[in-house]
């Protein structure tokens, strides 16, 4: 079943006490050239809301990376990196390179997503509170990638919708194929700017839902 998440800027306060198979290694909330991230290790935010790890969803034996939020029953799935190209195990590596470029690796060393970015200078890569994932210079404190601007098929509170026009990005939200695979759904909601601008719920082709034209100042 395709679904799309709206979450309200409220935090989970559930006690969930999890059993694994193996033990969870907690490496902070910021990684460098020097680290790595395997199956088994997390990153956490600051504030113990957030973490990136890897997941299987529902009754999927494929692995992804993705964020998700802490302390919940199902640990919702707020960021998932890898939805179209699966891991067949727990062998894939999270590392970041010296250039400044966040790949994620398969157990034959292929590259099967990664932030496509180059030529920073020390750079480090950090969970936000905010749920964000930021590939930043420290020196500099440069943006180089972000998360939110990849949303999957949830908004966290301080994502944004629709275009980027200084990075030419276009931010929607896409529904799941179901509970068990992450890639691309039917349902799209997007920034529809054709005409005056307005948010529309697609399913492929056909529009399903509009929230009416944006004015400047509000809905009309």
């Amino acid at each position: 079943m395709d679904t799309l998440w709206l979450f309200p800027q409220n935090k989970f306060m559930v006690l969930f006490l999890s059993f694994n198979l193996f033990i969870v290694s907690i490496v902070g909330d910021t990684m460098t050239p020097t680290k790595s991230i395997v199956d088994g290790q997390i990153l956490i935010s600051s504030d113990g809301t957030f973490e990136l790890g890897f997941f299987s969803p529902g009754d999927s034996n494929n692995r992804y990376l993705g964020i998700h939020y802490r302390g919940t029953p199902d640990k919702t799935v707020a960021w998932v990196a890898n939805r179209i190209s699966p891991l067949n195990g727990s062998m894939g590596v999270l590392n970041l390179t010296g250039d400044g470029n966040l790949v994620l690796l398969n157990s034959t060393g292929y590259i099967i997503w990664s932030t496509g970015t180059t030529n920073a200078i020390n750079p480090v890569a950090q969970l936000l509170d905010s749920g964000n994932l930021v590939l930043i210079e420290r020196t500099t404190k440069k943006l180089l990638w972000q998360s939110f601007d990849h949303p999957g098929n949830t908004l966290l509170p301080g994502m944004k919708l629709g275009w980027d026009l200084r990075t030419n990005l276009n931010r929607y939200l896409t529904s799941w194929k179901s509970s068990s695979d992450p890639s691309p759904g039917d349902y799209y909601y997007k920034l529809h700017t054709d005409a005056v601008p307005e948010l529309v719920l697609w399913r492929g082709f056909v529009p399903i839902y509009r929230t009416g034209p944006w004015n400047g100042g509000g809905l009309v």
